[in-house]
């Protein structure tokens, strides 16, 4: 053989080994020629074979799936082993066709397939037909899992978050697939429902103001003022979780996808007939159901509540919450007073229901009727007494007694005594009973006022002396002539002139029935006296003096 002939030969020889013999690090196709002791042995070409488990060709969860005569991609650890075989592996393989294939994924933002195998802190390990990676546990679904294990081994769709092919780090999500899903599947119902549409749903959640319900792929609120026409405190009341219900689409909000719901909307409005049942002035019986500060709420049947205002509770009870009067749930009778349908608001009475006590009093014990009660209360201008039916009159201090100030009289009197007294007024409208205990006695002033005149002479009996003036009495009647009174004369204006028991003339200036005071006046009487003189027996300017003037008319009396 020349040395042309020997080149050429060397040349494809050398060509031979780059054909048949693959480069170490490499994937190669290999054909399966005998599968023996849970192994495949695979013929790499250029009579190399190698062997690999079983395991290696299955998917997690599968059993293997390889047969003789199969041609399957492997990777070239080594040429040749120690037993002089080809060391190849099928795992690297897959994971090599499998980087490829996700990084390609990962740049279109395409979906890739694979299934959950493992579990590791903080999440789980995904087997994406070769390469493995993590799935973290906020991204398994669009709710927390509490138990994985339905989802283990289960090929799904997952959405590639980060992968680094060097680091060998890939981070996959389920929940990414889920949400896309379940906005179009979100967007899909929407789409196909409208405002006013009754369709059923699921109860998937219950809060404090209403329930999640689940409309297939879609949640609607219900919320608590739209679940039935009368009051409902919690949503728990009436529904349950899981509960199938027949609701109406209420509003479609189509830029938020927010849904809200309402069951009440499905059943009659009990308002409608309002007005027609419930006429002002008639009375019905209905069920407290809640208590505030100015007032109960009273359900006079399903849906139709009304208020009976703090004011409208009682007759006799005004600063009481309204708590000390009715309970919740309790059966109570009321009165209708008015009701507006716009506002939904019936006001209710409750004491219009009951006789108004003023009335009942009225008629029982008409004017000048004796009653007896306790002394409730004592202010600084009467006594309150307690009457039937919780009601108060009142004795007023000027009606206390005929004879002391009502100051005075009113030190006479506790709390808790026992009075007797005359009706003397009853003022329905204002709610007042006007009472009088001095009305029992005798009026001795009026009595000894009796037949007496202004201007009038009479003789009274001095009963005290004072520094201001003379006490005196008439027929049992007492009365103050001040000091200026005693006299016409300066000098003679001294109470001391006088002791007690001594009778005196007077004049009356002035009769006060309210006061049980008279005006009297010796200096008024000698001024009349002096004056009827001078008119009798001449005039004060003939130059006669007043002592002659006097004297003669005195004289006159005598003959």
């Amino acid at each position: 053989m020349n040395s042309k002939a020997m080149d050429e030969f060397e040349a494809l020889l050398k060509e031979s080994f780059e054909i048949d013999t693959p480069e170490e690090g490499t994937v190669v196709k290999g054909k399966v020629i005998a599968i023996e002791a849970g192994q495949a042995i695979i013929d790499v070409g250029y009579k190399m074979e190698g062997r690999i488990d079983l395991k290696e060709f299955a998917n997690p969860g599968e059993a293997p799936n390889i047969n003789v005569g199969d041609t399957v991609e492997v990777y070239l650890d080594r040429v040749e082993n120690a037993r002089g075989e080809a060391q190849i592996s099928r795992e690297k393989a897959r994971r090599e066709e499998a980087w490829d294939r996700l990084e390609k994924a990962y740049a279109s933002e395409t979906r890739v397939d694979g299934a959950i195998f493992g579990r590791v802190k903080g999440g789980f390990t995904v087997d994406l037909g070769g390469a493995v990676a993590f799935l973290p546990g906020s991204q398994v679904d669009v709710r927390p899992v509490r138990d994985a294990g339905p989802l283990m081994g289960m090929k799904q769709p997952f959405q590639i978050l980060k992968m680094d092919r060097r680091r060998g780090n890939i981070v996959v999500s389920r929940r990414a697939i889920l949400e896309e899903s379940r906005a179009e599947q979100r967007a899909e119902v929407i789409g196909n429902l409208t405002e006013g549409q009754t369709i059923d749903g699921v109860v998937k959640n219950i809060t404090e103001y209403g329930a999640f319900v689940d409309l297939g792929g879609v949640d609607g609120l219900l919320h608590v003022t739209d679940m039935a026409w009368r009051r409902v405190n919690h949503p728990s009341e009436i529904l349950a979780i899981g509960e199938t219900i027949k609701v109406q689409v209420i509003k479609i909000n189509k830029d938020t996808h927010r849904i809200s719901l309402g069951m009440k909307q499905l059943q009659s409005d009990p308002w409608d007939a309002v007005e027609k049942l419930y006429a002002l002035g008639t009375v019905h019986k209905g069920r407290v159901t809640n208590i505030t500060d100015y007032g109960a709420f009273v359900e006079l049947e399903a849906g139709v509540e009304g208020l009976v205002h703090v004011s409208e509770m009682s007759w006799t009870k005004k600063n009481v919450h309204p708590g000390k009067i009715v309970s919740t749930s309790q059966e109570v009778e009321v009165m209708v007073l008015e009701i507006d349908s716009t506002k939904r608001r019936v006001s209710l009475g409750l004491k219009q229901t009951q006789r108004n006590p003023w009335e009942v009093f009225a008629e029982t014990h008409p004017i000048g009727t004796n009653i007896e009660g306790e002394v409730k209360n004592i202010t600084e201008f009467g006594l309150f007494v307690g009457l039937d039916n919780d009601i108060d009159g009142m004795v007023h201090l000027s009606d206390l007694s005929w004879d002391q100030r009502g100051e005075d009289a009113i030190a006479n009197y506790r709390k808790g005594d026992t009075v007797t007294a005359s009706v003397t007024e009853v003022d329905v409208e204002k709610e007042r009973i006007s009472l009088s205990i001095k009305a029992l006695g005798e009026d001795t002033f009026t009595d000894a006022v009796d037949g007496v005149k202004r201007g009038g002479i009479i003789t009274v009996v001095v009963t005290a002396i004072e520094e201001g003036g003379v006490e005196v009495e008439y027929n049992g009647a007492k009365s103050f002539i001040r000091r200026s009174d005693l006299s016409r004369e300066r000098n003679d204006q001294r109470p001391e002139r006088f002791s007690v028991g001594d009778k005196i003339d007077v004049r009356v200036t002035n009769i006060d029935p309210k006061t049980r005071r008279m005006g009297l006046s010796i200096k008024a009487r000698e001024i009349a006296e002096e004056k009827e003189a001078v008119e009798q027996y001449g005039s004060s300017d003939s130059g006669a003096s007043l002592g002659d003037i006097l004297g003669a008319a005195l004289k006159g009396d005598r003959s």
